[in-house]
């Protein structure tokens, strides 16, 4: 099995969804999921603003990506396919220079 692949990394965030009962447990509820992502944003920032090192943040990043493969394990949907659309569409937006950074998003002309 390859290990860096999407689904590997997707079929073992169903084994361990199944392996801890979180349909039955209610670990799968979404708002508790989102809250769980917050948690996790918070200790990522906290990595960057402490300076701690890279082994840190990558853990913390892991952990977020867990939750977020969790949350389409949990709601049911297909992430990858929401990823190439999502970057399909990114990808025809053109950026704009805000405060010296480039964002690209969806700008309204206001």
């Amino acid at each position: 099995m390859n290990t860096d692949s999407f689904t590997a990394m997707l079929d073992g965030v169903q084994s361990f969804h199944d392996k801890h009962r979180f349909k039955e447990t209610g670990s799968e509820d979404l708002p508790y999921r989102v809250a769980l992502m917050v948690e996790e944003l918070g200790e990522i920032s906290a990595c960057i603003t402490k300076g701690r090192d890279k082994q840190a943040l990558s853990e913390e990043c892991a952990d977020l990506l867990i939750l977020l493969l969790g949350t389409a394990v949990s709601a049911d949907f297909d992430l990858s396919a929401a990823f190439w659309r999502k970057m399909h569409a990114l990808n025809q937006r053109t950026g704009k220079m805000i405060n010296g950074r480039i964002r690209v998003s969806e700008f309204s002309e206001d």
